[in-house]
């Protein structure tokens, strides 16, 4: 998934300015490409000068004014290219799975409180994509809507796994003893597989 992508399939959803691209990305496309502000204003730059979007003429030109944008049928061709490629999935690149990976090594200080506070954080994500289920999607039966639906259910289950996961997480960690490598009744335990 790209960022100028995610930009041109929300244009031809609605055209929208910079703002608005940014607060849709905040409410709905975060659940599965989120955005700064910045990058999405620097590639709307980039997609206007390539010739896949243009900025909508405006009734009463003023300085100061938001631009809205639109997609051209360059961009839509674009979109259209890149949703039909073959993509093969990303590998996970998690920080918090890595300071665990080290915390086995080198002691959790710090790690529980950590856990802690990415179980809140996925919480509140969880509840804030189910709110947009029940508001956005109570009887969707449109094609679109139906795709748009399952986007955000991955989120919901993505969101889930990383709440049961960090309750497990939690779990185990409160069993555990309190040096690296550590096991529950104070022995060192041996890496599996040979430390991997």
């Amino acid at each position: 998934m790209s960022l100028p992508h995610a930009i041109l399939t929300a244009l031809l959803e609605k055209p929208s300015s910079g703002l608005e691209l940014t607060r849709r990305f905040d409410r709905s496309i975060g659940y599965f490409w989120s955005a700064t502000h910045q990058q999405i204003y620097r590639e709307l730059g980039k997609l206007e000068q390539a010739g896949f979007i243009r900025a909508l003429p405006s009734e009463r030109p003023a300085r100061g004014q938001k631009k809205e944008f639109e997609v051209l049928p360059a961009g839509r061709a674009e979109l259209t290219q890149w949703a039909s490629r073959e993509q093969d999935p990303k590998p996970i690149r998690d920080a918090l799975l890595l300071r665990m990976r080290a915390a086995a090594v080198v002691g959790r200080e710090g790690l529980e409180e950590e856990l802690r506070r990415h179980l809140v954080l996925h919480r509140r994500q969880l509840a804030e994509y189910a709110e947009i289920e029940r508001r956005d999607f109570g009887a969707a039966t449109a094609d679109a809507d139906r795709l748009r639906r399952l986007v955000l259910r991955a989120g919901i289950g993505l969101e889930t796994f990383w709440v049961e996961w960090l309750e497990e997480a939690l779990g185990e960690a409160a069993g555990m003893g309190s040096g690296p490598g550590d096991s529950p009744d104070g022995s060192a335990a041996a890496p599996p597989g040979g430390g991997g």
